[in-house]
């Protein structure tokens, strides 16, 4: 679920992000010790070549991916994930991943979605998907009533969004709105289909599975040239393969950036070391504390919180997220300042990273 995040405006050193932990214990909360062992999650570290993720061997990784990333690439999505597709077959095992994602445009005017989607192209071991995003232009969680009022447009629009795609695609998906939610749902309920709820008014993102390793290569390569003749950012997601075959789709196309993401089993006063590991372009999060909202806030809406520590550039910053305002929307941003006793800005995650 996208989350209500909100994060401070200045950079922090990590001394200072430590002391919030500091300044939430005396309000009954239970902030984690420094000495702590924590799950510090790395994204976006941009490396020269797959070899450079040495850099983490003094501590314990897991969920390695190595990503792919083509900023303004124009080309034929069909050859792009079809050569992935080929290298994926011949290494691919019980723990190996690959997914290709590329953006489509939703070609009905939208005032409560973000015209560009995102599609992800992806092969695990025995079978294949297709997975469909919706970006909303703004986060409402479940159980909130802003933007009730225009409940029936919100709906209708989710609904023609999502029967583009699948009419693209040619999924053997139906659409109905039901208790005020679409709902998306199969004809053949033995498919794997999943869906999720990033806000009040229904699924922001569907996936279909097929035992066949070739049916969405065509009709994947339709809905990518729904986003022509624009520039496209184009990522391949590789997880559980070995150096040769690293090495093998590294030779696909030139012009590729590497990155990778993970993550790193740390006590938290390490976190400074890491974020020197993943210089310049890594950042890394670790939660500090989490909460319910009602054990500050008895009078306010019950909400769950996650207070956490961001890294990035050699410095750091706290952001807080929650799964709904338990306050006014006026009223949050004064009281999330009290809080940690730094200034702070609304900051929504993107959602297609």
């Amino acid at each position: 679920m996208r989350e209500r995040r909100w994060e401070t405006t200045t950079p922090l050193t990590f001394s200072q992000a430590l002391a919030v932990g500091d300044r939430l214990l005396p309000l009954g909360l239970k902030p984690v010790a420094p000495a702590n062992d924590i799950i510090c999650y790395v994204e976006e570290w941009t490396v020269e070549s797959p070899d450079d993720f040495d850099q983490l061997d003094p501590w314990a990784t897991e969920d390695v991916t190595l990503v792919h990333v083509r900023e303004k690439w124009r080309g034929d999505f069909f050859l792009l994930s079809g050569a992935y597709h080929t290298i994926y077959q011949r290494h691919q095992d019980v723990g190996t991943y690959c997914s290709i994602s590329h953006p489509w445009r939703i070609r009905e005017p939208m005032r409560f979605h973000e015209q560009r989607g995102m599609l992800w192209l992806g092969f695990r071991h025995a079978h294949s998907f297709i997975r469909i995003r919706l970006q909303t232009q703004e986060v409402i969680t479940p159980g909130e009533t802003r933007g009730d009022i225009e409940r029936m447009h919100w709906l209708d629009e989710r609904r023609a969004a999502f029967l583009e795609a699948v009419a693209i695609l040619e999924l053997p998906i139906e659409t109905h709105v039901e208790k005020d939610a679409v709902v998306l749902r199969l004809a053949d309920p033995s498919i794997p289909f999943f869906c999720s709820w990033p806000d009040a008014f229904g699924p922001c993102q569907f996936e279909y599975n097929t035992s066949d390793a070739f049916e969405f290569l065509v009709p994947a390569s339709k809905l990518a040239e729904t986003f022509g003749p624009e520039l496209a950012g184009v990522r391949a997601y590789l997880t559980g393969f070995s150096e040769e075959a690293l090495t093998e789709f590294q030779a696909i196309e030139s012009g590729v950036r590497f990155a990778y993401r993970c993550s790193v089993h740390c006590p938290l006063d390490d976190l400074p070391e890491v974020l020197d590991a993943i210089q310049p372009d890594g950042r890394l999060y670790a939660t500090l504390c989490e909460f319910q909202t009602q054990e500050l806030l008895p009078e306010g809406e019950d909400a769950s919180a996650i207070i956490g520590i961001v890294g990035f550039n050699g410095e750091f910053q706290i952001e807080i997220r929650l799964n709904r305002a338990p306050l006014n929307e006026e009223a949050m941003t004064e009281w999330l300042e009290r809080l940690i006793g730094h200034p702070v800005v609304y900051a929504p995650l993107p959602a297609f990273v």
